[in-house]
Parts: structure tokens; sequence; C-alpha cells
């Protein structure tokens, strides 16, 4: 009795103590709970609202528990907007299996914490803003099996002891920027199923232990930074049906057992390494392939059958050394007959010899067929029109021959066709029209006869068409110019006869447009003023007649004009003057008389002097002779009238006469001194007079010409009085607008100074020895010229000269000084001002590569420092700025603001860095260098960075760099977005490139360098 008594008494102490201890440990789950909750910043939804003290928090959203003892086991929470940081609070969740926080906005680190959860096997934070790097103590997770960190911002090296967790079967870290090399005892992971670690900035090679991995399904490493061979032993991990490391490094063969050892193998690329050697014959083993990607390689020799690889969908070989040149190079496609479901055939840029391969129409699902650059001939088949998926076609740069097929037609799902650089022949069928869904569409340099057809009018997708050098006749067809999209609209080179059709004033959106050398006759259309978006207009070598129409002036954008070699007559416009022409060829025309003045009138080398026998005028350097303005008849009737009117007014009338022109002289005197009062004294510029500049440029020797604009000529001189070199501006007064840019300049010079602006030395406001008005500024000399000689250079320079590329440090300090300046001028001034003319020629370079921001005759001063896009309407847009640099917003009328400096500046940082101008031909229609940035950002920055900005890195410091560099066009992004008030401001902007710039060289510092120098005092900026 006594002994049950005893045992009673010990088991409800037991029960109590458990208790006791439940409660304690239910407690510590709800604080951590609580903890957690305290860290997340935003919950747009309320989901977390449910936790508090007064529910049990198993009740609480997101949570779960054990039956039995009421602990945390799940933490479920994605996709919903979570923004802050893990709490390491979630350490003490000790029962946890599941930390599910995928798709959400934390950032900060994985908490260390996350260590002590033993228990712990699924941790899903994917698509996450998560740094730092994974914890070492991740070994305390013994039960972990699957790791999910894909898409955060992991920067640090994978840790060692991530290879003693017996039970992981899935690694996913693809998109991050953990970095080093990847650690071998990953090998000893031998659960592991599924490993993917694409696109990091991992280095180095695959470690041979991975051989061990015998359980591996799936490895994926794709990501342009690992390199040597890969060790044989994962060429037999024979459970993979995955296998992707290509755009990498790698080098060497491939093994020829391969499709013995890798039986279950449905996806496999190498593309974009350095593999040489022969494809492995045994590929065809590895039957269930669905997916083979050997693209841009070495690769060479014939392609092996490939007969067994009935499940192919994709199959891309292009840009290797295939093919032997002979007989029997295209066998494989016959050996592809049962791959019924292949949708992309790529196989171009290769050694491929022989007949355009029939077997190709039996690949009925096609979408994607490419095999430009081989050596492929022979008629195209009828049979083609059977592919009725096919989306692209790309056979240019072979030998095919023949006409193309009226079945071409019925493929309507065909929206790009490359057939350029053949040796077709015959007419287009008409059949074409039918391609409705066609955006580009390329015939140019074949033998093309007949007529162009008038069914391309339903074609009303087109945005390029280039049939230019064939042997098309007739007239251009009206129903062409119909199509609502076309940018690019190339018939060069041809034989087609009649006038350009007025209706050619219905294409909007047309950029380019080349008709030279057919036999056009007629005039230049006046519709043609319609196409606000041309940029480059080519008419030469036709038989256009008359005048160049006067309403050609409305294409601002227009860069580039040849109308040579036609009969052409009349004077040349002054208004081409006025534009921002880049190319102009006018020669070989009759035109006669005066030769404007500025912009492109100012270059010797502008095509219009020859074969135009009768122009006068124009700059000296041209050597044209003065102009007469009247014939010997009309001399005569002057005279005659003159002596009429001097025989018939009296002596009176000439005294009254000389008074009024005495009186004029006076007035005009007093008016030139009161100017150059304004100029000299009211601006704080010591005055220069005409001859002082005549004398220091040698007589505006064209030896001294620097560079010209729309109303200005800038010579390099050199002044007496001191021996200085300088910079001078000369503006042609003739031009209407260019007195007002005098003026705009010297209002803000006078008012501004600072380290990166442009230094005005001197002005002149004085008369030519015609007894014209002269106007000038005379600046600081640039030894190094502008930006845009140096990131477009116009002269062939020798690539290997590092001396003449711009290196990625010297483009962020060129990038941060331009910053400066703006913001300076944006935030800094009394009255904020607008540069509104911002781009790459605007930007001067002195000895030391500083960067000087110049020409101010556009500028703009804000009333009130109101600088956002409701500024007042006096600051109305008057001016466009240039092409490209110019925030759309000006375009629909909008008020000047600073948001449309910081447009221009996110432009000018892209071209920068990708060397590529916001107006190149690649960017047609909609599609613009924003575009071309954000759609490979972050993944392909590396591809489209201008080469000499990566030409001197380190290798080891090449990770750094492209992240610099992303983070570099990501922030050109932000500036160039369409919104205005979506746009950065110029100190937000200044401050984030520092911050690049420091993390990426450190002290790194110009301004070292200019101590020394001893002008430091320069590169401090003054008060306003």
């Amino acid at each position: 009795m006594s002994s049950s008594f005893c045992w009673i008494i010990i088991v409800t102490s037991m029960f109590c103590s458990f208790q006791l201890c439940v409660a304690g440990n239910n407690e510590t789950d709800r604080q951590a709970l609580l903890e957690f909750k305290a860290k997340i910043t935003g919950d747009p939804f309320s989901v977390l609202s449910s936790w508090n003290d007064t529910l049990h928090y198993c009740n609480w959203h997101g949570v779960t528990c054990g039956h039995m003892h009421q602990r945390v086991t799940y933490l479920d929470l994605p996709s919903l907007q979570f923004t802050g940081i893990i709490s390491p609070y979630v350490g003490n969740l000790s029962f946890l299996r599941g930390l599910r926080l995928h798709n959400n906005s934390f950032g900060g680190i994985l908490p260390p914490e996350i260590g002590r959860l033993h228990r712990l096997q699924y941790l899903f934070i994917r698509n996450n803003s998560i740094g730092g790097g994974i914890p070492s103590n991740i070994s305390g997770c013994s039960s972990l099996i699957a790791l999910d960190i894909f898409g955060n911002k992991l920067i640090e090296q994978i840790p060692p002891q991530l290879g003693v967790l017996p039970h992981l079967k899935f690694i996913f870290l693809s998109y991050n920027n953990v970095t080093g090399s990847i650690p071998s005892s990953m090998g000893n992971l031998t659960s592991l199923s599924r490993l993917y670690m694409d696109f990091t900035n991992l280095v180095g090679n695959i470690p041979s232990t991975f051989g061990k991995l015998k359980n591996l399904t799936v490895f994926s490493l794709s990501g342009y930074k690992l390199s040597g061979t890969v060790p044989p032993s994962v060429f037999n991990l024979s459970l993979l049906n995955h296998l992707d490391i290509g755009l990498n490094y790698f080098e060497g063969t491939l093994p020829p057992y391969l499709g013995n050892t890798l039986p279950l193998l449905q996806w496999f690329s190498i593309d974009s390494n350095r593999f040489t050697g022969a494809i492995p014959s045994s590929i065809s083993n590895s039957s269930n392939l669905q997916v083979l990607l050997l693209a841009d390689n070495n690769l060479q020799g014939q392609v092996p059958s490939l007969h067994k690889l009935a499940m192919l969908k994709r199959l891309t070989l292009y840009d290797n050394s295939l093919g032997d040149g002979q007989a029997g190079d295209l066998d494989f496609v016959s050996s592809l007959a049962n791959a019924t479901l292949l949708q992309f055939f790529e196989i171009g840029h290769n050694n491929f010899h022989g007949v355009f391969p029939r077997g190709l129409c039996n690949f009925s699902m096609v979408k994607t067929m490419s095999f430009y650059s081989n050596n492929i001939f022979g008629d195209i088949p009828n049979c083609i029109e059977d592919l009725t998926e096919l989306q692209s076609l790309g056979a240019f740069d072979n030998a095919l021959s023949g006409a193309i097929p009226q079945g071409i037609g019925k493929l309507q799902k065909l929206n790009k066709l490359f057939l350029n650089a053949n040796k077709l022949t015959g007419p287009l069928p008409p059949s074409i029209g039918n391609l409705n869904q066609l955006t580009v569409f390329t015939l140019s340099n074949n033998s093309l006869e007949g007529q162009i057809p008038t069914t391309l009018e339903n074609c009303t997708s087109l945005i390029g068409l280039n049939f230019s050098h064939n042997n098309l006749s007739g007239g251009i067809p009206p129903q062409l110019f119909s199509l609502p999209t076309l940018a690019i609209l190339d018939l060069s080179a041809n034989h087609l006869t009649k006038p350009l059709p007025e209706e050619v004033g219905q294409l909007n959106a047309l950029q380019i447009l080349d008709v030279s050398q057919n036999m056009l006759s007629g005039q230049i259309p006046i519709s043609l003023s319609s196409c606000l978006s041309l940029e480059s207009l080519n008419m030469s070598n036709n038989k256009i007649q008359g005048p160049i129409p006067d309403e050609l002036k409305n294409l601002t954008g227009l860069s580039s004009l040849d109308l040579s070699y036609n009969n052409l007559s009349g004077k040349i416009p002054k208004y081409l003057a006025s534009m921002q022409l880049q190319q102009l060829d006018l020669s070989h025309n009759n035109f006669e008389g005066e030769v404007p003045i500025g912009g492109i009138f100012n270059h010797t080398n502008a095509g219009f002097k020859s074969g135009n026998s009768k122009l006068c005028g124009g700059i000296p350097e041209l050597e044209l002779p003065h102009c007469s303005f009247s014939s010997n008849a009309e001399k005569r009737r002057s005279k005659h009238k003159r002596n009429l009117i001097i025989a018939i007014l009296s002596g009176f009338l000439m005294v009254i006469l000389l008074v009024a022109s005495l009186m004029l002289f006076f007035c005009r005197q007093r008016k030139r001194s009161k100017e150059t009062a304004t100029y000299s004294d009211e601006g704080n510029f010591p005055n220069l007079s005409y001859q002082a500049l005549f004398k220091a440029t040698n007589g505006f020797s064209s030896e001294n010409w620097i560079g010209s604009g729309t109303f200005r000529i800038v010579y390099k001189g050199i002044i007496d009085e001191n021996g200085s070199t300088v910079a001078i501006k000369m503006f042609n007064l003739e031009y209407h607008g260019a007195s007002r840019s005098f003026m705009a300049e010297c209002d803000v010079l006078r008012r501004i100074r600072h380290r990166n602006l442009i230094k005005i030395i001197k002005a002149c406001s004085s008369i030519d020895y015609k007894g014209r008005d002269f106007k000038a500024l005379v600046y600081e000399y640039m030894e190094n010229g502008s930006l845009e000689d140096w990131l477009h250079p116009t002269k062939p320079v020798d690539r290997d000269d590092t001396s003449r590329n711009l290196n990625l440090h010297q483009r962020i300090d060129i990038a941060i000084d331009i910053a400066f300046a703006l913001d300076y001028l944006h935030n800094s001034c009394d009255t904020s001002i607008v540069h509104c003319d911002l781009k790459p020629s605007n930007v001067l370079l002195d000895d030391e590569m500083v960067a000087h921001v110049g020409d101010f005759g556009l500028a703009r001063f804000l009333q009130n420092s109101i600088s956002n896009a409701d500024a007042n309407p006096s600051n109305s847009v008057g001016v466009r700025g240039t092409v490209g640099y110019t925030p759309p917003e000006y375009g629909l009328g909008n008020e000047v603001s600073t948001h449309g400096d910081v447009y221009s500046f996110g432009v000018l940082l892209l071209e920068m860095f990708t060397g590529k101008r916001p107006t190149h031909e690649m960017f047609i229609g909609s599609f613009r260098l924003q575009d071309y940035v954000k759609e490979n950002l972050p993944e392909n920055v590396s591809q489209i960075i201008d080469h000499d900005v990566l030409k001197d890195i380190k290798r080891e410091d090449v990770v750094k760099s492209l992240e610099a560099l992303t983070s570099i066009l990501a922030i050109a992004l932000s500036c160039s977005t369409d919104v205005p008030h979506q746009r950065l401001d110029m100190s937000d902007v200044t401050t984030k490139l520092l911050s690049i710039r420091k993390k990426l060289l450190g002290n790194h510092l110009r301004r070292e360098r200019i101590i020394q120098t001893g002008t430091f005092q320069n590169w401090l900026p003054p008060p306003c």
C-alpha cells in the first residue's frame, strides 16, 4: 500500500514538472515569434494583426504547432511583401522544422542563430534581399533537407561547413553574388539530389570530389566565372538528368563515353565555353535528351548521328567550327527524322556544306530555324510551307539560289525572316503579304527581279524592311507606306523608277530611309516633313530634280542627309545649318548661290562643294568666290533709278538724309558701347577686341578649328598678353537664336563657379573687319577634348593603345565629376539652373582627365528655386536639346525642370559604360538604349559593357567590377525613367556614385594628385 502511494507521488510530481517545462518552453516560442514580428517593417496585408497576447500562438497566421507539445514546427509566411530583417530570435524556435519566408523583401543577413535549429529540415528564403553569407554554423542544422536561398544578395564565400549536412538533398544558391571557389567538402553531401548555383560570382574549378555525388540528378553551374576542365567523374554520375555548365570558361574535350554513362540525361548545356574536339557519337545514347546546347565553343568535325534523340526539343550548335566543308556535313539532319517535337534548330556560323536539307521540313513544330553563315546552297524547297509554327528563319550569308517559294506565305506565325546575302533570283511572291506578324524582313544582296509586291501593305507589324542590292524595278508602291510601325526602309541599289510617292509622309515611325542608287525621278516629296522621327535620309544617285523643300526643316532629329548625284537645283537652304546634322552630302547637283555658315557647313569635309560649280560664300576655308547678288541688268536699273532720284530730290532732302544717317550712326555706336559694357562690366568678364581674337586664331584659320554647333564655331587660340592657350567660341549671329544663346551663356557663367564647370576667361562683343556685330567667349582650353572624342573617336584608334581608351576608373571619375556639376547647378545656387543640353560633346576633359560641363547656350533659370516639373510657364521648352538625350516630357510641351537634366545624365551614363549612343541603329521603334540595358541586367552585364571598360580589369577584380557596373547602370536607369518624378535627385546620384567608387577603388581619389600639383583650391566648390 505504501509502495503504491509512493509511485503515485512520483508520477504526479513528474507530470507537474513536465507541464511546467512545456509552459516555460511555450513562452519561449511566443516571445520568439513576437520578436520576429518586431523586426518586420512592412505588412501591407495586416497578416500579423492576429499575432497578439490574447490568442495562443498556434492559432496565429502562418504558425503550425506540434500536436503533443504545442511547440512551433513550421513558420510559413511567403509572398506577403514583408520588409525588415529576420530576427535572431528565430533561433529560439527549437522545434522548428520548416522556415518558409520566400518571395518577400527581407534584408539584413541570415542570422547565425539559425544554426541552433537542429530539427530544421526546410529553409526557404528565395527571392528576398538577404546579404552577408551562409552562416558557418549551418552545420548545426543537422536535419536540413532543403536549402533555398535563390535570388538574394549573398556576397560571401560558401562555408566548408555546408558539406557536413548528411541529409541535405536540395541546394538552390542561384542568382546571388557568392564569391570564392566551390568548397571541396560539398562532395561529401552524398544525399544531394539537386544543386543549383547558376549566375553567381564563383570562380575556379569544379572540385573532383563532386564525382562522389552519386544521387545527383540536377547539376546546374552556368554563369560566366568557372574555369579549368570538368572532372571526368562528373560525367559518370549516372542519375543526372540535368547538366548545365554553360556560360563559363571550361575547356578540354567531351569524353567519348558521355552518352553511355549519362543515360537519363534530359538537359545538357556546355554553350559559351572553350570546349574543343568532336561531339561524341555516344551522345545519341542519351535518348531522353530534350535540350542539347553546344553553341559558342570550338567544336570541330562532323555532327554524329542523333537518330535516338526522338524527344529532342532544342538543338543549338551555332558559333563552332563544325563541318568539314564536304558532302555529308548535313547528314545528321536526316538522322533527326524522329525528333518531331523539335522547336529550336540553330546551327549558324559553322563550316557546313551541302544542299538545303529537305529533312528540315519534317520539323513541323519548329519555331526557330537558323543556319546562317555556312555554305548551304540549292533552292529553298516548297515543303518549307509545312513549317506552320515557324516564327524565325535565319538563312542569310549562304549560297541559296532559285526563287522564293510561293508557299512561304503560309508561315503566318513568321515574325523574322533573314534571307540576305544569298543568290536568290526571280520575283518576290505576292504571298509574302500574308505574313501579317512579320517584324523584320531582309532580302538584301541577292538577284531578285520584278516589282515590289503591293501585298506588303498587309504586313502591318513590319519594323525593318531591307530589299537593297537586288534588281527590283518599277515604282515604289504607295501601299508600302501604309505600314504604321515601319522604322527602317532600305531599297537602295535596285532599278526603281518614278518619283518617291507622296504617301511616304504616312510613315510616322520612320527613322531610316535609303532609296539611293536607283533611277527615281521627280522632286523630293514635301510630305517627307511629316516623318518627324527620321534620323537618316539617303536619296543619292537618282534623277531627282527641283529644290530642297523648305518643309524639311521640321525634321529636327535628322542626323544624316545624302542627296548627292542628282539633278537638284536652287539654293542650299539655310535651315540645314541649324540642324544637328552629323553627315551631309549635296555634291554633284546643280545648286547655286550662297553656302550657309554654321553647323555642318563649318566642316570643310562636308560634301556640298564638289560638283556644284555655281556656289559662293561660306567659310573662308572653302575658298569659294564671294557672292554677288545682282545681275548686270539689275545693276543698270538700279543706277538709272538712283540718278532719277538724285535729279528730283532737292539739296534740302539730301541734308535731311545726311543728318538722319549721322543720328543713326551715333545711336548704333552708343548701343554697341552699351552691349560691350553689359557683357564685360556687368558680367565681370574682361573684354577682348576682335583684333586680338583674330590674331590669336591666325585669322580664324581652319588649322585652329576645334568644332562647331548650331550657332557657334570653336577655335583654339593663343592670347598674346600671357601666351596662354584658350578656346574661343565665336557665335554666328546670322542665325536666329545665336545672340540669345550668347546672352544666356554669359548670364549663367557670370553667376557660377565650380571645379567641374567650364571656366570663362574673357568675352568679346565688338565689330569685325566687315562692320558686322561680333560676339565670342573665351574659355580655358581643355587639353583632352570632349568626352564625345573619347567615347566615339572619328579617327581610327589602335585598339591596343590603352592611352586612348577610358578605363573603368576614369569613367567613374568622369561620371562623378558631371554629377557634381549638375548637383551644384540644381541644388547649390540661389536660383536653380537647368543645363538643357547635356551630352558627351558638352563635357570637356582637362589635362588630368577632370571633366568640365560646358555650353550653357540653352540653359534656363528656374524661378523661386522651383526644380520640379511644375516650373513656371516662362520656362516652357523653347528648344528640344539633342535627340536621344532630351526627356520625353519636353516633346509633349512640358516645362523645363531639373528632372530633364537628370534624364539626360542617365542616358549619358548608359552611353559611357555601354559605348552605344542612344541613336545607335539597333535602337528602332520603341526599343531604346534603356530597354537594351534593362533586358540584360543583371545577368548579362558583362555582355553589354563597352569592351574598353573591361580591358584593364585584373582577373581578381572582375567580380567586384561587374558588381559596380551593375549598380551604375541601375542608377542610370533610375535617372532616365520616363516619369519625371520617379527620377533620382542629383544629390542622391552623387552620393550613390561616390559610394560605388569607394567600394570599388578604396582610396583611389583624383584629389590626392590635385593636392600634389598645388591646385587643390580649384577642387573645392565655391558658394554660388
